[in-house]
């Protein structure tokens, strides 16, 4: 294992090709391809580094983080009086066949944004007693009239009067899944992908999947940022590091442009980066981006408010409704609150329910504080269970290293490590739908 990590340490550090550990395709990379660096860092060098421009994720040990980025980035670093040591890769080696992929695919497989919006009309059209798809809103590059895509959503359940419409009084329960709101989090696309073709395909034969599309209503937003995933599937072979949406009007460039959409929702937004090019800028107000107008539109008319107005207001125990907001990476489970270290007046529900999810896929439960180790404002969980008391939580999917870590894993850990994981997390999502905070 050391005489490996040295070998992708000698690597990234002369700038030659990526050659495969794995017996893989080669993937050629220039001197300054971006690897994650591991960097001693309290939690306020952490944000101060965020503060400055720096890519900094969740690290893997206490005490220090990720910067993502290449030599020149660590030498900035050093200069800054900070010791940053190689950690991984970020670009993980091709199977041999990524060659002959299908044209709709990128980085070994992962589907396009205009691959997941026909694969909701095929699913739609194939399946009308059981799926509706929704145009919730539209891209911030459409609404300048810039190409983009609409932001869709697609319903499944099996249809009696009323279901899957616009409405907060509709019967049935409903779990919302939403993923790929930070683009370049490439797996969580691929899973919301899986779990609409479970439930579709799989009614007909499986028996959970029938139980649940009888009595639940299932959303799914597969891709919560198209233009961004645009941009980070333009990159091809060496997918572009976008994260946030493609707003490109505030002087940023390359990967720097947009707004971090899962900083701009309206509840408790203000308390992140105002820096533009930053990669959690919030965003010149809170909701001012059509995506997350689109997603809080779409929360709005199908969840009731069933909460209070204040922060220490619990929903209660008859509240209905489960949301999780799909992430990469860190093997993490988080529950609300993120806007602040104090726990939410639910927190002993939410560990009950969060302990049922990681009975499937095995990750941590807690607050931001107990896993990524830093707070966030205007999140789109903090806004589902803030504004609306729905049981809502993010999945960080993945482990921070190795062929299956980081932002862009192996597109063949999909299907081999995270859909088997997180199918019945999913599950027990759906299933306790109906009385989430009586688990």
């Amino acid at each position: 294992m050391a005489s490996r990590s040295l070998s992708r340490l000698a690597l990234a550090a002369s700038g030659v090709l990526l050659t495969s550990l794995l017996g893989g395709t080669a993937t050629a990379q220039t001197a300054d391809t971006p690897v994650f660096w591991r960097v001693p860092a309290t939690a306020a060098q952490a944000q101060a580094l965020t503060e400055a421009g720096f890519d900094v994720e969740e690290g893997d040990d206490a005490g220090s983080v990720n910067v993502v980025g290449g030599r020149a980035v660590a030498a900035k670093l050093r200069g800054l009086g900070y010791r940053p040591s190689f950690f991984d890769t970020v670009y993980k080696e091709l199977p041999a066949e990524t060659n002959r992929l299908a044209a709709d695919t990128y980085y070994g497989g992962y589907r396009t944004v205009t691959a997941h919006e026909n694969h909701l009309t095929q699913v739609a059209s194939a399946h009308p007693d059981l799926a509706t798809k929704y145009t919730i809103g539209q891209s911030w590059k459409k609404t300048k009239g810039q190409g983009g895509h609409d932001v869709q959503a697609i319903c499944l359940t099996k249809k009696q009067a009323g279901d899957c419409t616009l409405s907060t009084t509709s019967t049935k329960p409903k779990f919302f899944l939403m993923a790929q709101i930070h683009a370049r989090e490439l797996s969580t696309g691929e899973l919301a992908w899986r779990w609409i073709d479970y439930l579709a395909d799989g009614y007909a034969t499986d028996a959970t999947a029938k139980s649940i599309l009888d009595t639940t209503e299932v959303w799914v937003v597969p891709i919560a940022n198209p233009d961004g995933v645009d941009i980070v599937a333009s990159g091809g072979n060496s997918p572009k590091l976008q994260r946030k949406n493609a707003n490109n009007s505030r002087g940023c460039s390359g990967t720097n442009i947009g707004v971090d959409l899962n900083r701009n929702s309206t509840f408790k937004w203000g308390g992140d980066s105002n820096s533009a090019c930053s990669e959690t800028y919030q965003g010149v107000s809170a909701g001012s981006e059509p995506e997350v107008q689109a997603l809080e539109k779409l929360a709005r008319a199908i969840f009731p408010d069933q909460r209070g107005t204040g922060d220490n207001d619990p929903a209660p125990s008859t509240a209905k409704g489960t949301m999780i907001t799909l992430h990469s990476y860190g093997n993490d489970i988080i529950i609300p609150w993120g806007f602040t270290q104090a726990t939410s007046p639910n927190d002993a529900q939410y560990r009950r329910l969060g302990a049922k999810y990681a009975a499937s896929n095995g990750y941590l439960v807690g607050t931001n504080e107990e896993t990524v180790g830093y707070d966030t404002t205007g999140t789109t969980d903090d806004f589902t269970y803030g504004e609306l008391g729905v049981a809502s939580v993010t999945f960080e999917v993945g482990g921070s290293s190795g062929t299956c870590g980081g932002f862009l894993p192996r597109y063949t850990c999909v299907d081999s490590t995270f859909w088997p994981k997180n199918k019945g997390a999913l599950i027990t999502a759906a299933k306790a739908a109906a009385a989430p905070y009586q688990q």
